[in-house]
């Protein structure tokens, strides 16, 4: 531990410093990729961009970006635009609180600075889901503001470039990692310092494989110096996993399907799902699900038919979920832990967002239903 302490950060001269931002901001102007989010200094579009890349990989948040820009292309669009509809337009992306949290800040911003997004890092910082990256991130990009980023990106590019044995996975160890990018932080290009940096963790310092022989910083890595660069980072072992059970049913009432909508806050908050829950001890999935429809809509079902079985993970829980085709027998919608319900055809359900869990089996339940259209249009003609 001595001796990489000795050779970390702590020990970049200065004319080293300013030896990397000079490679380094050269080779981003060569080989930085060419994204929307980059050909603007819109700080609402660079603000939204930022949102998505949280806990999002590039390929999978550009799709998404273009889309919603294309429907709210303002920050007072965003804010004059009902939830439901925001959270459609996030849907399948995760995260939900990031969606709820840029709808929430931009009312906020459109009623009290007539939509302006502010340019200073308490205003901006005190924002729905703006933390410290977000606020480094907008403000360095959109108005070049010095503030360095500390993403997971960095963290690497850091822990490898000076050797720091800090586990990256760990919260405590953030303000060091921080401190570091603070201290080579190019404050005359902060944006595009802070994009580089990013962009030289996403493109060449990966996590597995990384291609040192493309490193604009290879002559002031140390982990490359000393052979170690698979070394690096270090990470501290993550806990398992747990699984749960879930049972989940289709109700089907005169041709309709029972939705239910999540509470705003919390997990998936504001989404729509079919009702359902946990299985108990000892408990079978069909039971589960119809005990878990009478205690969370009062209703009784009887199981026509087992649907499908998904698996989905999610960052801190996986998921088996059983899924079962309901017919409605008895009661009345009162909900217990749901805010909302709808009885919809199954031709209306792409107007509301669902989890992701839930989009997996949608496509069978449209199937099933184009099928059983096709068979009775056949009867009629015969």
């Amino acid at each position: 531990m001595a001796l990489m302490l000795k050779i970390s950060g702590s020990k970049l001269a200065p004319a080293a410093i300013r030896t990397l931002r000079r490679r380094l901001l050269a080779w981003y102007e060569k080989s930085r990729r060419r994204l929307p989010w980059r050909e603007t200094r819109d700080p609402y579009r660079i603000w939204v961009s930022e949102v998505m890349l949280q806990q999002t990989q590039v390929k999978t948040a550009l799709p998404y970006y273009r889309r919603f820009i294309r429907e709210f292309p303002t920050l007072r669009k965003l804010a004059e635009a009902d939830l439901g509809d925001v959270l459609k337009r996030w849907e399948g992306l995760g995260y939900y609180a990031r969606a709820r949290n840029l709808h929430r800040a931009a009312g906020m911003l459109a009623a009290g600075s007539g939509g302006r997004v502010p340019d200073r890092w308490d205003e901006f910082r005190a924002l729905p889901g703006v933390g410290d990256y977000i606020a480094a991130a907008v403000l360095s990009i959109a108005f070049d503001r010095p503030h360095a980023v500390a993403d997971g990106n960095v963290k690497r590019v850091l822990a490898r470039l000076l050797t720091m044995g800090d586990p990256v996975n760990q919260a405590a160890s953030h303000k060091r990692f921080q401190a570091e990018a603070d201290r080579l932080l190019d404050r005359r290009r902060p944006g595009d310092f802070n994009q580089a940096l990013m962009e030289l963790g996403a493109l060449v310092c990966t996590p597995a494989s990384p291609d040192c022989t493309l490193c604009p910083l290879i002559r002031c890595c140390a982990a490359h110096r000393g052979g170690a660069v698979a070394s690096y980072p270090r990470r501290d072992a993550s806990r398992p996993v747990p699984e749960a059970q879930i049972a989940v049913g289709v109700v089907f009432k005169n041709g309709r399907v029972l939705i239910t909508q999540r509470p705003a806050q919390g997990l998936l908050g504001g989404l729509w799902e079919f009702p359902g829950g946990k299985l108990r001890e000892g408990e079978t999935p069909a039971a589960a699900c119809v005990r878990e429809i009478k205690e969370e809509v009062n209703l009784d079902v009887s199981i026509a038919e087992p649907l499908t079985q998904i698996r989905h993970a999610y960052s801190h829980l996986r998921i088996h979920l059983h899924v079962f085709r309901c017919r409605f027998t008895a009661g009345r919608v009162r909900l217990n832990g749901p805010v909302d319900h709808r009885w919809v055809r199954i031709a209306e359900i792409d107007r509301f967002a669902f989890p992701r869990a839930n989009l997996k089996f949608i496509p069978l339940l449209k199937q099933r239903a184009a099928a059983g259209k096709a068979v009775r249009k056949g009867g009629r003609s015969a």
